[in-house]
């Protein structure tokens, strides 16, 4: 697999935000997978992803908690370790609803997160309370906007991204889906994504009803697209958000049960290799 030269000077910030950017601009789909560890982030760099960006779950997951339950500051700490190990990647962060009901907490996380290094990141409308889990449809579109203001004044270029989780918090309303994303794009956000869209309809619906690059996430529910197929649905970007940290807890979760019911040590055949893993690390 291939290795950064040590030699190599450091790619600025303005150059990573330029080159995500351009990414979505492109041909076809781009994939940016979602590591939740220095060590997958060494493993996709070096495989050949052109830009990664951070999973709020997965990183809860490590930790033994539950996803939206990690603090900011332990969020963009997380980040600066995705950016370190990921060396001249773009990176891009999950940011939650922005660590805050106000416009005014969207915005100071917008300007943390550049500050810290990050090309991108994403606010949702999602509450995190489960009484009232989707924002009041306005006061959704006041946080874009003040995020948005927040991207447009940072040193280098910033790629916000505005959520639409009606789906994922029990509203399958895709008029209201597609009515906020169009909201969010005019308020500024570059990038708009509804998680867990359920056809390909549907995200060809709301690509068509957009002009800014649209990101669509694999792994959740039983939909399985392909790159081609979301491509021609209109789609820019493909994020894979907690699957590769769900695929790692469910090797740890088949390799536990099989020593503790059949008291075997097949799942050692799947394993990497010790030599291949230590050699992608960092010294």
């Amino acid at each position: 697999m291939p290795q950064k030269s040590r030699s190599a000077p450091p790619i600025s910030r303005e150059a990573k935000a330029r080159a995500f950017w351009d990414l979505h601009t492109g041909p076809r789909a781009f994939v940016i997978p979602n590591p939740w560890d220095a060590g997958g982030a060494r493993i996709l760099a070096a495989l050949g992803f052109k830009a990664l960006a951070t999973t709020s779950a997965g990183l809860a997951f490590s930790l033994g908690r539950k996803d939206g339950s990690v603090s900011r500051a332990a969020t963009l700490d997380h980040a600066r370790q995705i950016m370190e190990a990921a060396s001249d990647l773009p990176v891009s962060a999950d940011l939650g609803n922005g660590f805050g009901d106000a416009p005014e907490a969207a915005a100071d996380t917008i300007r943390l997160a550049a500050q810290a290094g990050l090309v991108g990141g994403s606010i949702e409308d999602a509450t995190g309370d489960p009484r009232s889990p989707i924002y009041d449809f306005n006061h959704a579109v006041e946080r874009v906007a003040a995020a948005a203001q927040t991207a447009r004044s940072t040193a280098a270029p910033f790629t916000l991204t505005a959520r639409a989780e009606n789906f994922l918090h029990g509203k399958p309303d895709l008029d209201d889906v597609i009515a906020r994303l169009t909201a969010f794009e005019a308020a500024g956000a570059d990038v708009l994504y509804a998680p867990a869209l359920p056809s390909l309809n549907a995200i060809r619906a709301v690509c068509a009803s957009l002009s800014k690059p649209v990101n669509v996430v694999v792994g959740l529910g039983s939909a399985r697209f392909s790159v081609n197929e979301l491509t021609d649905a209109g789609v820019r970007r493909i994020s894979l958000g907690s699957s590769l940290s769900r695929v790692a807890l469910g090797g740890i979760l088949r390799a536990a049960k099989e020593i503790n019911e059949r008291g075997t040590f097949e799942f050692l055949d799947d394993c990497l290799p010790y030599a291949n893993a230590n050699a992608l690390m960092d010294e």
